[in-house]
């Protein structure tokens, strides 16, 4: 049996922001949640978060996270006291507790499930991840023989001189037999210069006790500010990039691009400099974003062209253009082989299949059926301002530029509305509709003679004084 802790009780006064440690965004996921999603793959019977500081933000923030056991920190005292807190919600679980930290979120899961697997393959009652660094400047040093078997952690603080040599350092990331972990707990006392409960004690009062070395250190890579939190973003951007090259996605510039980490990209999809992608993007096999395009939670078919524009929440159908300049907002549904041109703006609307939108068009809560040609300027006014309201054009039809249609309207199969029109009534399939007012001409028209050499009169001189 397996319990995970997650560590999440910090304040983060570095970070110098309102929001909660843990609760700081990165690769489109919290720190926490990607700490939570690391351990998924391991399916452990309990999972505990240790909450203390804003405690109700955190645990709102993962309400969606089923099977969440909560346990308050307070006061904070160390991590030591942390896991203190678990042992009237742990009272006679038999297995193991992996301890993680909710501000470390690199690690890879198959780091974490082989800790777990030399920790049961040893028989130890603890295990801890190691890591050995170049500069290990402020992290504990652990103390190991050629074997692996720890003899002791000394936090980076507590070391002499000769002890701050040794480059091996201590994760932070821990697997304890619970039971033994357990009885040795209440002894833990804050004899160091903070006057804390170290975890780290509980290794020299646990034997046997064994660690693993990561083969790479930015694993364990801990978030204390914003210069490390985008250190880590950096290293989770350059994660992701490289797995979707490995799959046949070209990124010409790829530093220039960043992704989340539930993007999902087909084959010979080309990403141009400067795209984003956001949340849960699905882009089909072909692709041609950017350059200087923004996705977020989109979701493209085969051989979609999107050319510095904007899809947020929208379905785009094989061999649709977007773009230059257009914004296709939530709800916008566009059937295959469509286009859409420069500035133009879709929201909660289905496009038919071959239908064209090419410019300088608001398209609003409407139903456009195929081969429907919407001419520039085209406006649906959706809004009457209480109530938001339906615009449905049939097959076939055409706008001329700069046409208005008042909602609710319906326009059937086949209709060409004149330019200039703004229409307030349905239209019967195959119509012509006008709706603008006569033209008026006045022919050899001048301006009245009076107003005219009153225009170009100049002003009196005010009298010189006397």
């Amino acid at each position: 049996m397996l319990a995970v802790a997650v560590l999440a009780a910090g304040k983060g006064t570095r970070m110098k922001s309102e929001l909660p440690k843990v609760l700081q965004p990165i690769a489109g996921a919290t720190l926490v949640e990607r700490v939570l999603s690391s351990c998924e793959a391991l399916e452990p019977e309990r999972r505990l978060l240790i909450v203390g500081h804003q405690a109700e933000r955190v645990e709102h923030s993962l309400a969606a996270h089923s099977g969440l056991e909560f346990v308050l920190q307070q006061p904070q005292r160390g991590t030591g006291h942390a896991v203190q807190q678990l042992l009237e919600p742990l009272a006679g679980f038999q297995g193991d507790l992996l301890v993680l930290n909710g501000d470390v979120p690199l690690l890879r899961p198959q780091t974490i499930a082989e800790l777990v697997e030399r920790h049961r393959a040893s028989g130890s009652a603890v295990t801890l991840l190691s890591a050995r660094l170049a500069d290990p400047t402020g992290y504990g040093r652990v103390f190991a023989d050629g074997a692996g078997n720890v003899s002791g952690i000394i936090e980076h603080r507590d070391c002499t001189d000769a002890q701050r040599d040794n480059t091996l350092t201590n994760a932070g990331i821990y697997i304890f037999n619970w039971p033994k972990l357990a009885a040795v707990l209440p002894q833990l006392r804050a004899d160091n210069d903070q006057g804390e409960l170290y975890l780290t004690d509980t290794v020299a009062l646990l034997r046997p006790a064994m660690h693993l070395e990561v083969a790479d250190p930015d694993e364990i890579n801990g978030i204390n500010d914003r210069l490390q939190l985008a250190q880590c973003e950096a290293v989770l951007q350059q994660r992701l990039r490289q797995h979707w090259m490995r799959e046949g996605v070209t990124f010409v510039d790829p530093a220039s691009c960043t992704l989340s980490d539930r993007t999902v990209f087909g084959r010979d999809v080309l990403v141009e400099p400067g795209c984003h992608f956001r949340g849960a993007n699905q882009i089909g096999d072909g692709c041609h974003i950017g350059p200087g395009s923004l996705l977020e939670n989109a979701h493209l078919g085969r051989n979609v062209e999107v050319l510095y524009s904007v899809v947020r929440e929208a379905r785009v159908a094989d061999d649709c253009a977007i773009g230059p300049f257009a914004q296709l907002r939530p709800g916008a549904d566009l059937a295959a082989d469509c286009r859409v041109g420069n500035f133009v703006e879709i929201k909660k609307s289905r496009i038919g299949a071959g239908s064209k939108v090419n410019h300088l068009s608001y398209i609003g809560d409407a139903e456009l059926g195929e081969q429907v040609n919407v001419g520039a300027g085209t406006i649906t006014a959706n809004y009457d301002g209480v109530a938001k309201h339906r615009t449905v054009i049939g097959s076939g039809s055409k706008t001329g530029a700069n046409s208005v249609l008042v909602a609710p309207i319906e326009l059937g199969a086949n209709v060409t509305v004149a330019a200039g029109s703004t229409l307030t009534k349905d239209v019967p399939a195959g119509s012509l509709a006008l709706g603008r007012a006569r033209q008026l001409v006045k022919q050899n028209w001048q301006p009245r003679q009076d107003a005219a050499d009153a225009a170009a009169t100049p002003p009196a001189a005010a009298p010189e004084p006397r």
